[in-house]
């Protein structure tokens, strides 16, 4: 009882000792700092007068100290009390096994001290790096540190117990901790604040490892899986002779870890692995992991493979995705998804996660624990590309939260020529786990078991608490960062010793012959089933493909076309009944039964009320809360997120709503009283484009049927995800023949804000627009965004939506759109001027797009010009040269015809109408209107935009 209630009190976990110290200040004297377990940290770093007066306080009214002061004076106490009865002797302590002297308790705890250092430093010592030395980080793991010394070596300490070895020697208590923390493996988990994770992890590895027995069949399980990456590699470096493959050669341990973990997970309840990784082993990975067939892989190589040219252009053969189903080992089917990726690393994190979520969201019922998303990283860009920072801190946020990833790092040591102590300051790539308080497992990739070991222990971890795990497998690239590449350039030492190293396959046969796991008659048996296989593989013997079985989002992508021309001409019917209306109505104007609105709240509600029953007119905002909610309504899913976007930057959207005195949430549109209804998820992101834009362009990759939006808080910030943009959102349907059809939100408008917060870029996503891979729009109108929005799911395929999304037009009394807009119609592209007339009379055309627009229409009805005519392009991208032909015919032949923009002419959507009407015959454009060019978006100072907007407007409308 008195051990356990020291255990309670001081953290010591060695239940024999069951003495007291005599007094607080005793226990501060023999240095409770630096001896206290983590789970009492608070005490460790207190002062000691504040501790003695949160003593006296706890003497006089218990209550009135914190619940974990309580039970640390409660245990101290009855420690008191058990001395008081036992009596201190000649400077001893009496405890349950007799009298301890205080400098046996001092080296009892610098025992323990010991201990606890091991596993806190003890990975400094592993024995991680199959090919090299490891750096001296100073562990100061000798005992002398501790104030023990030599003689103290066979003297027995109670401590052993901490170990689970029993009371033993301090030799042997050395002897285990090198077993546990200096062998194959490197454990960091001491910097964990959560208790029960760090006490979990630390009980998995010290009952766990070294201990881990692998039965025979398991055994030749992994050599079979090394067997199968080294053949490829050989296959393939032999066939095609120079070729790019990023092979795997040196890492090979990797495809027995994938396939532990993937069969793992299963045994876990895992029904789907989503899996992002880079090119180095990815061909590997395909083949031995995903059951891509060779002769798949072969017609890739051999340039066979080449899409329809109205599919795209493609990408080459390590770039691309793939999906499967397997049975495990287990008799477990799974899911098994590589995600299409591009070269610039770690881009794909956030587009794994998101595709992720979605299926945790659709497929699986918000059951995290049946998805495992695993990214597969390289040293060198885990620790140096910023997106890993994002999606950390992502990790556990309740709009990114996809219960943990795996995340399992090809330690090359090298990145292309760069070593790694040019490569990062810490000491580990992994180090970003430190950001999240997760556990880091470095392992030797030279030692297959202990590989297996890692990611087991990962891949329960993950399932247990939901967290991210990484596991850090160092091992080395045999060749350059391709294979044409001479690493001895850079490298020649290093590269001097991997080329006299054996494969991890050599060096794990050679294990097994050594530890009599395999005799030399299996050992030899196994190396003819490795040669045949080899053999039957350089004489293109056929594979037989996986079968597969489409999942429901899946199948809801089949049911999909690719798109036209024609598809583009003109827009579906988007409009809805007066029923839908008035039901999402009811929904935005009604807030439960005890909620406390704000002040300003009440009158939102006020105004929604007015606009949808009274005036029967919308404007930007309700107009879009009514798209959303009439697609909820239809079972569809709506999923949004960015920086505020609950209220939105310009406090107009107000789509979550929060009780003035509780805080608590009302969302108005996942109220519609219906149960049919679909689900209406917006979130407010942490501060980042890249990895949110990245992965709500992966929940639109797996989901067809949800509208998915990121909203910019500026349109201008959306350049943080320029390689988000670049690579994946407007090309990937040409690279990898995959449609996409999220909506960016980019608030853009020239009102005086300055050079950050007026331009979205429109200029850049014009350019990038091309073979109707993007719709790039620019309205003026609540109607039109409403019919954009529906226009999105309503297609019957899917394209990247990029809207330049206006700021002072949210208010603008011009920018209303009466209710049967929305109940007749759809999208307009383009929107003629009803003003001027007689169209005979007109001698200027003006076209335009957005904002400027309502500069123009203030302009031209207050100085009656009908002689000027002021057509809107609503749609930029694809160019709807029809219509605007159609429009444009209306009026005399000797019109003149200007593109009139806000911004700079070497900005904006300028160069895209030359290119539009370059060769057109019988429209010409005769100038731009515009400011002039500039290196920076906009001025600084309102005074300069006011004359800058005055003059462009009155130029627009000179004679």
């Amino acid at each position: 009882m008195c051990g356990l209630m020291l255990e309670r009190t001081i953290g010591f976990e060695i239940g024999q000792w069951a003495g007291s110290f005599c007094g607080l200040n005793f226990i501060l004297h023999l240095h409770f700092k630096t001896y206290t377990m983590d789970k009492y940290s608070y005490i460790s770093n207190a002062h000691s007068a504040y501790i003695d007066q949160l003593y006296q306080d706890y003497k006089q009214n218990p209550e009135s100290v914190d619940a974990s002061w309580q039970k640390f004076f409660e245990g101290f106490d009855f420690s008191l009390l058990k001395f008081d009865e036992s009596a201190k002797t000649n400077g001893s302590v009496a405890t349950a096994q007799g009298s301890i002297g205080e400098e046996e308790l001092r080296k009892e705890l610098s025992v323990k001290k010991l201990i606890d250092s091991y596993r806190l430093r003890g990975h400094l010592q592993a024995k991680t790096n199959p090919v090299r030395e490891r750096i001296d980080r100073q562990a100061r793991l000798e005992i002398e540190h501790f104030g023990l010394t030599e003689d103290d070596l066979k003297q027995t300490f109670r401590a052993g117990n901490e170990i689970k070895i029993g009371p033993a020697t301090l030799e042997k208590i050395i002897q285990r901790l090198k077993e546990l923390y200096e062998g194959s493996i490197g454990f960091e988990y001491m910097s964990i604040r959560d208790p029960e994770i760090k006490y979990w992890f630390r009980s998995q590895v010290e009952k766990g490892y070294p201990e881990f027995n692998l039965s025979l069949e398991e055994k030749k399980h992994i050599l079979s899986k090394l067997n199968e990456a080294v053949v490829f590699e050989s296959f393939l470096h032999k066939k095609y002779i120079g070729q790019k493959r990023f092979s795997l050669e040196g890492g090979e341990s990797t495809i027995p870890a994938l396939d532990e973990v993937i069969n793992r997970a299963a045994e876990l309840g895992v029904e789907e692995v989503v899996i992002g990784m880079a090119h180095r082993g990815r061909l590997n990975v395909l083949v031995n992991i995903l059951g891509k067939t060779y002769a798949h892989v072969f017609n890739e190589f051999e340039g066979n493979s080449v899409p329809d040219a109205a599919m795209g252009d493609g990408d080459v053969k390590y770039h691309l995705g793939y999906s499967a189903q397997i049975e495990t080992r287990s008799g477990k089917k799974i899911d098994l998804k590589l995600a299409p990726n591009p070269s610039h690393l770690e881009a794909v994190d956030p587009v794994v996660q998101g595709f992720a979520r979605a299926k945790i969201d659709h497929t699986y019922d918000n059951d995290d624990s049946k998805v495992l998303p695993i990214l597969i990283h390289g040293d060198a860009a885990i620790a140096g590309q910023g997106i890993v920072y994002e999606i950390t801190q992502m990790s556990r946020l309740k709009g990114y939260n996809v219960g943990g990833t795996l995340h399992f790092i090809i330690n090359n040591q090298v990145g292309f020529t760069t070593d790694f102590g040019d490569a990062r300051s810490s000491t580990y790539c992994t180090d970003i786990s430190q950001l999240i308080e997760v556990p880091e497992i470095h392992v030797n990739g030279d030692d297959p078991e202990a590989v297996i070991f890692s990611v087991r222990l990962a891949t329960e971890f993950r399932q247990k608490f939901k967290r991210d795990v990484f596991v850090d497998m160092v091992c080395y690239r045999k060749h350059g960062h391709n294979e044409a590449d001479e690493p001895k350039f850079t490298q020649p030492k290093l590269y001097n010793i991997i080329s006299k190293h054996p494969d991890p396959r050599k060096v794990y046969m050679k294990k097994l012959e050594a530890q009599g796991s395999i005799d030399a008659k299996l050992a030899k048996s196994m190396e003819k089933e490795f040669s045949k296989l080899l053999q039957s593989r350089l004489d293109e013997v056929r594979q037989n493909p996986l079968s597969y079985e489409y999942q429901a989002l899946e199948m809801d992508w089949k049911s999909l076309r690719r798109a036209t021309p024609e598809d583009f001409e003109t827009s579906p019917d988007t409009s809805i009944s007066e029923e839908v209306i008035e039901k999402v109505a009811q929904a935005l104007i009604t807030l439960p039964e005890g909620f406390t609105p704000l002040r300003q709240i009440s009158k939102l509600i006020e105004d929604r009320k007015t606009q949808f029953q009274e005036e029967k007119v919308l404007n930007w905002a309700n107009a879009e809360l009514l798209a959303y909610g009439s697609l909820l309504l239809e079972g569809k899913t709506v999923r949004m997120s960015g920086q505020d976007v609950e209220r939105g930057t310009f406090s107009h959207r107000h789509a979550a709503l929060k009780d003035a005195e509780t805080n608590e949430v009302y969302n108005n549109l996942n109220n519609l009283d219906t149960e049919a209804q679909g689900r209406f998820m917006i979130y407010n992101s942490l501060l980042s484009e890249y990895g949110v834009l990245g992965f709500e362009f992966g929940y639109a990759m797996a989901n067809p049927s949800a509208l998915v939006i990121w909203e910019a808080q500026f349109g201008d910030f959306a350049n943080g995800a320029q390689v988000m943009i670049d690579q994946f959102i407007t090309s990937t349907e040409s690279k990898w023949q995959r449609m996409n059809g999220l909506v960016m939100l980019l608030p853009h408008g020239y009102e005086g804000q300055g050079p950050e917060h007026s331009s979205a870029r429109l200029e850049r996503f014009l350019q990038l627009a091309a073979e109707y891979n993007i719709v790039v729009t620019n309205l003026t109108t609540p109607a039109n965004l409403f019919h954009m929005l529906r226009r999105q799911l309503a297609w019957e395929f899917r394209k990247p939506c990029v809207l330049m999304s206006p700021k002072s037009l949210l208010r603008h009394p011009k920018v209303i759109s009466p209710i049967e807009d929305f109940t007749k119609g759809k999208f307009q592209e383009v929107i003629g001027d009803d003003y001027a007339k007689p169209y005979k009379n007109v001698k200027k055309i003006l076209l335009c797009s957005g904002k400027v627009y309502i500069d123009l229409l203030e302009k031209q009805q207050e100085d009656k010009r009908k002689d000027v005519a002021v057509i809107r392009i609503e749609q930029i991208a694809p160019f709807p040269m029809k219509q605007v032909e159609a429009l444009i015919a209306k009026y005399p032949d000797d019109a003149k015809i200007y593109w009139v923009q806000e911004e700079p002419s070497n900005m904006g959507a300028w160069a895209f109408i030359l290119r539009s009407f370059y060769k057109h015959k019988s429209i010409v454009i005769e100038d731009v209107l515009s400011r002039k060019a500039s290196a920076s978006p906009a001025t600084g100072f309102m005074k300069v935009h006011k004359q800058e907007q005055e003059k462009l407007v009155n130029w627009a409308f000179e004679i």
